[in-house]
Protein backbone atom coordinates (compact mmCIF):
# COMPACT_ATOMS: atom_id res chain seq x y z
CA UNK A 1 0.00 0.00 0.00
CA UNK A 2 2.82 2.38 0.85
CA UNK A 3 4.52 1.67 -2.45
CA UNK A 4 1.26 2.33 -4.33
CA UNK A 5 0.79 5.62 -2.51
CA UNK A 6 4.37 6.59 -3.27
CA UNK A 7 3.93 5.79 -6.99
CA UNK A 8 0.71 7.85 -7.16
CA UNK A 9 2.45 10.75 -5.40
CA UNK A 10 5.39 10.62 -7.85
CA UNK A 11 3.01 10.55 -10.86
CA UNK A 12 1.08 13.56 -9.53
CA UNK A 13 4.36 15.40 -8.90
CA UNK A 14 5.56 14.73 -12.46
CA UNK A 15 2.23 15.87 -13.92
CA UNK A 16 2.46 19.16 -11.98
CA UNK A 17 6.03 19.74 -13.19
CA UNK A 18 5.00 18.97 -16.81
CA UNK A 19 2.08 21.40 -16.60
CA UNK A 20 4.29 24.14 -15.18
CA UNK A 21 6.90 23.53 -17.87
CA UNK A 22 4.30 23.89 -20.64
CA UNK A 23 3.03 27.11 -19.08
CA UNK A 24 6.57 28.48 -18.90
CA UNK A 25 7.21 27.52 -22.55
CA UNK A 26 4.05 29.32 -23.67
CA UNK A 27 5.05 32.39 -21.68
CA UNK A 28 8.55 32.46 -23.16
CA UNK A 29 7.18 31.96 -26.68
CA UNK A 30 4.85 34.93 -26.23
CA UNK A 31 7.68 37.02 -24.84
CA UNK A 32 9.95 36.20 -27.75
CA UNK A 33 7.31 36.81 -30.39
CA UNK A 34 6.15 40.15 -29.00
CA UNK A 35 8.42 43.02 -30.05
CA UNK A 36 9.89 45.03 -27.22
CA UNK A 37 8.43 48.58 -27.15
CA UNK A 38 11.91 49.87 -26.36
CA UNK A 39 13.69 47.86 -29.07
CA UNK A 40 14.51 49.01 -32.60
CA UNK A 41 12.12 47.95 -35.35
CA UNK A 42 13.73 45.12 -37.33
CA UNK A 43 14.58 45.75 -40.96
CA UNK A 44 12.05 43.15 -42.14
CA UNK A 45 9.12 44.44 -40.07
CA UNK A 46 5.62 43.82 -41.46
CA UNK A 47 2.78 45.77 -39.84
CA UNK A 48 -0.16 43.64 -38.77
CA UNK A 49 -3.14 44.05 -41.08
CA UNK A 50 -6.45 45.14 -39.50
CA UNK A 51 -9.04 42.37 -39.15
CA UNK A 52 -11.24 43.79 -41.92
CA UNK A 53 -8.32 43.57 -44.36
CA UNK A 54 -7.40 40.02 -43.38
CA UNK A 55 -11.03 39.10 -44.04
CA UNK A 56 -11.17 40.82 -47.42
CA UNK A 57 -7.75 39.89 -48.78
CA UNK A 58 -6.71 36.40 -49.86
CA UNK A 59 -4.29 34.55 -47.59
CA UNK A 60 -1.76 33.50 -50.24
CA UNK A 61 1.22 35.83 -50.09
CA UNK A 62 2.20 37.57 -53.34
CA UNK A 63 5.80 38.82 -53.01
CA UNK A 64 6.63 41.95 -55.01
CA UNK A 65 10.25 43.14 -55.08
CA UNK A 66 11.02 46.79 -55.84
CA UNK A 67 14.23 48.80 -55.46
CA UNK A 68 13.96 52.21 -53.80
CA UNK A 69 16.86 54.64 -54.04
CA UNK A 70 16.55 57.85 -52.04
CA UNK A 71 16.48 60.16 -55.06
CA UNK A 72 13.68 58.07 -56.68
CA UNK A 73 11.80 57.08 -53.55
CA UNK A 74 8.63 58.85 -54.66
CA UNK A 75 8.51 56.64 -57.74
CA UNK A 76 8.68 53.48 -55.66
CA UNK A 77 5.98 54.80 -53.31
CA UNK A 78 3.61 55.58 -56.22
CA UNK A 79 4.24 52.18 -57.81
CA UNK A 80 3.53 50.37 -54.54
CA UNK A 81 0.39 52.41 -53.89
CA UNK A 82 -0.98 51.66 -57.37
CA UNK A 83 -0.36 47.93 -56.89
CA UNK A 84 -1.94 47.86 -53.43
CA UNK A 85 -5.06 49.81 -54.40
CA UNK A 86 -5.81 47.52 -57.36
CA UNK A 87 -5.70 44.16 -55.60
CA UNK A 88 -7.50 42.19 -52.91
CA UNK A 89 -4.61 39.71 -52.77
CA UNK A 90 -2.17 39.46 -49.89
CA UNK A 91 0.65 41.45 -51.50
CA UNK A 92 3.84 41.88 -49.47
CA UNK A 93 6.36 44.40 -50.79
CA UNK A 94 10.04 43.60 -50.41
CA UNK A 95 11.55 47.06 -50.70
CA UNK A 96 15.29 46.94 -51.43
CA UNK A 97 17.18 50.04 -50.44
CA UNK A 98 20.46 51.30 -49.00
CA UNK A 99 20.96 51.74 -45.29
CA UNK A 100 20.89 55.56 -45.35
CA UNK A 101 17.43 55.52 -46.97
CA UNK A 102 15.68 53.23 -44.47
CA UNK A 103 14.49 55.95 -42.04
CA UNK A 104 13.14 58.15 -44.83
CA UNK A 105 11.34 55.19 -46.42
CA UNK A 106 9.85 54.00 -43.14
CA UNK A 107 8.53 57.51 -42.39
CA UNK A 108 6.92 57.72 -45.84
CA UNK A 109 5.26 54.32 -45.47
CA UNK A 110 3.56 55.53 -42.29
CA UNK A 111 1.51 58.02 -44.37
CA UNK A 112 -2.26 57.41 -43.93
CA UNK A 113 -2.92 56.11 -47.48
CA UNK A 114 -0.16 53.50 -47.02
CA UNK A 115 -0.51 52.54 -43.36
CA UNK A 116 -2.14 49.14 -44.05
CA UNK A 117 0.37 48.15 -46.71
CA UNK A 118 2.46 45.10 -45.81
CA UNK A 119 6.17 45.41 -46.47
CA UNK A 120 9.69 44.32 -45.63
CA UNK A 121 12.61 46.69 -45.95
CA UNK A 122 15.78 44.99 -47.18
CA UNK A 123 19.20 46.61 -46.95
CA UNK A 124 21.27 45.97 -50.09
CA UNK A 125 25.03 45.71 -49.63
CA UNK A 126 26.82 47.21 -52.69
CA UNK A 127 29.97 45.28 -51.77
CA UNK A 128 28.53 42.20 -53.50
CA UNK A 129 29.19 44.05 -56.78
CA UNK A 130 32.92 44.53 -56.21
CA UNK A 131 34.87 43.25 -59.21
CA UNK A 132 31.66 42.74 -61.18
CA UNK A 133 30.85 46.29 -62.29
CA UNK A 134 33.28 48.70 -63.91
CA UNK A 135 32.68 52.18 -62.51
CA UNK A 136 34.07 55.19 -64.35
CA UNK A 137 35.71 57.36 -61.64
CA UNK A 138 34.52 60.49 -63.49
CA UNK A 139 30.94 59.16 -63.48
CA UNK A 140 30.90 57.45 -60.09
CA UNK A 141 27.74 59.35 -59.11
CA UNK A 142 25.86 57.74 -62.01
CA UNK A 143 26.49 54.22 -60.67
CA UNK A 144 23.25 52.85 -59.20
CA UNK A 145 23.92 49.64 -57.25
CA UNK A 146 20.23 49.02 -56.57
CA UNK A 147 19.62 48.34 -60.28
CA UNK A 148 21.41 45.01 -59.67
CA UNK A 149 19.15 43.98 -56.78
CA UNK A 150 17.03 41.92 -59.20
CA UNK A 151 20.02 39.60 -59.71
CA UNK A 152 19.83 38.49 -56.07
CA UNK A 153 16.14 37.60 -55.71
CA UNK A 154 16.63 34.28 -53.84
CA UNK A 155 18.68 36.09 -51.19
CA UNK A 156 16.12 38.88 -50.89
CA UNK A 157 13.06 36.61 -50.67
CA UNK A 158 14.55 33.29 -49.51
CA UNK A 159 11.33 31.44 -48.68
CA UNK A 160 9.29 32.37 -51.77
CA UNK A 161 8.77 30.01 -54.68
CA UNK A 162 7.74 32.79 -57.07
CA UNK A 163 8.11 36.58 -57.06
CA UNK A 164 7.32 39.63 -59.16
CA UNK A 165 10.02 42.24 -59.78
CA UNK A 166 9.06 45.77 -60.87
CA UNK A 167 11.07 48.93 -61.48
CA UNK A 168 10.25 52.09 -59.53
CA UNK A 169 8.99 53.98 -62.62
CA UNK A 170 5.81 51.95 -63.15
CA UNK A 171 2.11 52.34 -62.36
CA UNK A 172 -0.14 49.30 -62.16
CA UNK A 173 -3.76 49.61 -63.30
CA UNK A 174 -5.02 46.06 -62.76
CA UNK A 175 -4.81 43.26 -60.20
CA UNK A 176 -1.15 42.23 -59.83
CA UNK A 177 -2.24 38.65 -59.09
CA UNK A 178 -2.86 38.23 -62.84
CA UNK A 179 0.81 38.97 -63.52
CA UNK A 180 1.84 36.68 -60.65
CA UNK A 181 -0.14 33.84 -62.23
CA UNK A 182 1.77 34.10 -65.53
CA UNK A 183 2.51 30.49 -66.54
CA UNK A 184 6.21 29.65 -66.86
CA UNK A 185 7.33 26.78 -69.07
CA UNK A 186 9.14 23.84 -67.42
CA UNK A 187 12.79 24.72 -66.86
CA UNK A 188 12.24 28.48 -67.18
CA UNK A 189 13.33 30.61 -64.23
CA UNK A 190 11.70 33.85 -65.41
CA UNK A 191 9.11 35.40 -67.71
CA UNK A 192 9.74 38.76 -69.40
CA UNK A 193 7.94 40.94 -71.91
CA UNK A 194 9.51 40.17 -75.29
CA UNK A 195 10.29 43.18 -77.44
CA UNK A 196 9.08 41.53 -80.64
CA UNK A 197 5.68 41.17 -79.02
CA UNK A 198 5.83 44.65 -77.57
CA UNK A 199 2.93 47.02 -78.07
CA UNK A 200 5.52 49.79 -78.35
CA UNK A 201 6.72 51.23 -81.62
CA UNK A 202 10.29 50.26 -82.47
CA UNK A 203 12.81 52.98 -81.75
CA UNK A 204 16.06 53.04 -83.69
CA UNK A 205 19.31 53.53 -81.82
CA UNK A 206 22.09 54.98 -83.94
CA UNK A 207 24.96 52.55 -84.46
CA UNK A 208 23.22 49.69 -82.69
CA UNK A 209 20.47 48.52 -85.02
CA UNK A 210 17.65 49.05 -82.57
CA UNK A 211 17.05 48.45 -78.92
CA UNK A 212 14.81 45.50 -79.63
CA UNK A 213 17.52 42.99 -80.53
CA UNK A 214 20.66 41.53 -78.99
CA UNK A 215 23.10 43.54 -81.09
CA UNK A 216 21.81 46.67 -79.38
CA UNK A 217 23.21 45.40 -76.07
CA UNK A 218 26.17 43.12 -76.84
CA UNK A 219 29.41 43.65 -78.77
CA UNK A 220 29.41 41.00 -81.49
CA UNK A 221 32.97 41.89 -82.45
CA UNK A 222 34.13 40.18 -79.25
CA UNK A 223 35.06 36.51 -79.63
CA UNK A 224 33.46 35.59 -76.31
CA UNK A 225 30.09 36.82 -77.55
CA UNK A 226 30.46 35.17 -80.97
CA UNK A 227 31.24 31.83 -79.35
CA UNK A 228 27.86 31.89 -77.64
CA UNK A 229 26.24 31.50 -81.09
CA UNK A 230 23.41 33.85 -80.15
CA UNK A 231 21.82 35.40 -83.22
CA UNK A 232 22.36 39.17 -83.25
CA UNK A 233 18.82 39.84 -84.44
CA UNK A 234 17.25 37.83 -81.60
CA UNK A 235 14.52 39.82 -79.90
CA UNK A 236 15.58 41.27 -76.57
CA UNK A 237 13.33 41.64 -73.56
CA UNK A 238 12.75 44.30 -70.93
CA UNK A 239 13.93 43.33 -67.41
CA UNK A 240 12.10 46.15 -65.65
CA UNK A 241 9.07 43.94 -65.01
CA UNK A 242 9.26 40.17 -64.72
CA UNK A 243 8.03 37.10 -62.89
CA UNK A 244 10.62 34.71 -61.43
CA UNK A 245 10.36 31.05 -60.44
CA UNK A 246 12.87 31.03 -57.58
CA UNK A 247 12.97 27.25 -57.36
CA UNK A 248 14.31 27.10 -60.91
CA UNK A 249 16.45 30.20 -60.32
CA UNK A 250 18.27 28.44 -57.48
CA UNK A 251 18.52 25.09 -59.29
CA UNK A 252 20.17 26.77 -62.28
CA UNK A 253 22.39 29.07 -60.17
CA UNK A 254 21.10 32.06 -62.14
CA UNK A 255 22.71 34.57 -59.76
CA UNK A 256 26.14 32.95 -60.18
CA UNK A 257 25.70 32.92 -63.96
CA UNK A 258 24.83 36.62 -63.98
CA UNK A 259 27.82 37.44 -61.78
CA UNK A 260 30.09 35.46 -64.13
CA UNK A 261 29.08 37.59 -67.14
CA UNK A 262 29.33 40.80 -65.13
CA UNK A 263 32.90 39.93 -64.12
CA UNK A 264 33.81 38.92 -67.70
CA UNK A 265 32.53 42.26 -68.97
CA UNK A 266 34.85 44.11 -66.56
CA UNK A 267 37.80 42.31 -68.19
CA UNK A 268 36.65 42.02 -71.82
CA UNK A 269 34.09 44.85 -72.27
CA UNK A 270 31.41 42.64 -73.80
CA UNK A 271 28.58 45.17 -73.79
CA UNK A 272 27.77 47.25 -76.84
CA UNK A 273 29.53 50.62 -76.96
CA UNK A 274 26.28 52.25 -78.02
CA UNK A 275 24.35 50.46 -75.31
CA UNK A 276 20.63 50.71 -75.92
CA UNK A 277 19.63 50.13 -72.31
CA UNK A 278 20.90 49.84 -68.77
CA UNK A 279 24.01 47.81 -67.95
CA UNK A 280 21.86 45.32 -66.06
CA UNK A 281 20.25 44.08 -69.29
CA UNK A 282 23.19 42.40 -71.15
CA UNK A 283 23.96 39.66 -68.59
CA UNK A 284 20.26 38.86 -68.34
CA UNK A 285 20.02 38.58 -72.13
CA UNK A 286 22.92 36.12 -72.16
CA UNK A 287 21.74 33.93 -69.29
CA UNK A 288 18.11 33.82 -70.43
CA UNK A 289 18.81 33.44 -74.16
CA UNK A 290 15.86 31.39 -75.48
CA UNK A 291 15.31 30.19 -71.92
CA UNK A 292 12.51 32.40 -70.66
CA UNK A 293 8.74 32.55 -70.81
CA UNK A 294 6.68 35.59 -71.84
CA UNK A 295 4.36 37.87 -69.93
CA UNK A 296 1.39 39.61 -71.49
CA UNK A 297 2.79 42.77 -73.18
CA UNK A 298 -0.04 44.77 -71.64
CA UNK A 299 1.67 44.08 -68.32
CA UNK A 300 4.68 46.11 -69.43
CA UNK A 301 3.60 48.97 -71.69
CA UNK A 302 6.85 50.86 -71.77
CA UNK A 303 8.82 53.75 -73.29
CA UNK A 304 6.50 56.35 -71.80
CA UNK A 305 9.69 58.05 -70.65
CA UNK A 306 11.55 57.94 -73.96
CA UNK A 307 10.28 61.39 -74.96
CA UNK A 308 8.13 64.21 -73.67
CA UNK A 309 5.57 63.57 -76.40
CA UNK A 310 2.66 61.15 -76.13
CA UNK A 311 3.52 57.84 -77.77
CA UNK A 312 0.15 56.21 -77.03
CA UNK A 313 -3.47 57.23 -77.26
CA UNK A 314 -5.39 57.99 -74.04
CA UNK A 315 -7.61 54.97 -74.73
CA UNK A 316 -4.63 52.64 -74.96
CA UNK A 317 -3.02 54.04 -71.79
CA UNK A 318 -6.27 53.52 -69.93
CA UNK A 319 -6.45 49.89 -71.12
CA UNK A 320 -2.82 49.11 -70.17
CA UNK A 321 -2.39 46.91 -67.11
CA UNK A 322 1.05 48.32 -66.29
CA UNK A 323 2.61 51.58 -67.51
CA UNK A 324 6.39 51.86 -67.56
CA UNK A 325 8.20 55.22 -67.87
CA UNK A 326 11.59 53.74 -68.81
CA UNK A 327 13.73 56.38 -70.48
CA UNK A 328 15.00 59.81 -69.45
CA UNK A 329 11.62 61.48 -68.89
CA UNK A 330 10.31 60.26 -65.55
CA UNK A 331 6.72 61.08 -64.55
CA UNK A 332 7.82 62.82 -61.36
CA UNK A 333 9.56 65.41 -63.55
CA UNK A 334 6.16 66.39 -65.04
CA UNK A 335 7.47 66.58 -68.63
CA UNK A 336 6.92 62.88 -69.37
CA UNK A 337 3.80 61.80 -71.20
CA UNK A 338 0.82 60.97 -69.01
CA UNK A 339 2.46 62.27 -65.84
CA UNK A 340 -1.05 62.98 -64.57
CA UNK A 341 -1.73 59.22 -64.44
CA UNK A 342 1.31 58.74 -62.20
CA UNK A 343 0.29 61.75 -60.09
CA UNK A 344 -2.93 60.00 -59.03
CA UNK A 345 -0.95 57.40 -57.09
CA UNK A 346 1.80 59.61 -55.71
CA UNK A 347 1.71 60.15 -51.94
CA UNK A 348 3.48 63.39 -50.82
CA UNK A 349 6.75 62.98 -49.00
CA UNK A 350 6.21 63.79 -45.28
CA UNK A 351 9.87 64.86 -45.09
CA UNK A 352 9.46 67.17 -48.11
CA UNK A 353 12.69 65.93 -49.72
CA UNK A 354 11.22 64.34 -52.83
CA UNK A 355 8.88 67.27 -53.45
CA UNK A 356 11.95 69.52 -53.50
CA UNK A 357 13.72 67.21 -55.97
CA UNK A 358 10.67 67.35 -58.23
CA UNK A 359 10.63 71.15 -58.22
CA UNK A 360 14.34 71.27 -59.07
CA UNK A 361 13.80 68.74 -61.85
CA UNK A 362 10.95 70.78 -63.33
CA UNK A 363 12.98 73.99 -63.19
CA UNK A 364 15.91 72.30 -64.95
CA UNK A 365 13.71 70.82 -67.67
CA UNK A 366 12.00 74.18 -68.19
CA UNK A 367 15.38 75.62 -69.18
Amino acid sequence: VNISILIVAVVIFLLVIHHNFLSLSDFLRRELSDPSPLGLQPIDFIPAAPQRLTDERNDKEIPVVIAASDERLGGAIAAMNSIYQHTSSNVVFHVVTLNDTVDHLRMWLRSPPLKNMRFRILDFDPRVLEGKVQVDPQKADSFKPLTFARFYLPSLVPHAEKVIYVDDDVIVQDDIVELYNTPLKPGHAAAFSDDCDSTSSKVAVRGAGNQYNYIGFLDYQKETIRKLAMKANTCSFNPGVFVANLTEWKLQNITKQLEKWMALNVVEELYSKTLAGSITTPPLLIVFYKQHSSIDPMWNVRHLGSSAGKRYSPQFVKAAKLLHWNGHFKPWGRTASYAEVWEKWYVPDPAGKFNLIRRHSEAYEAK
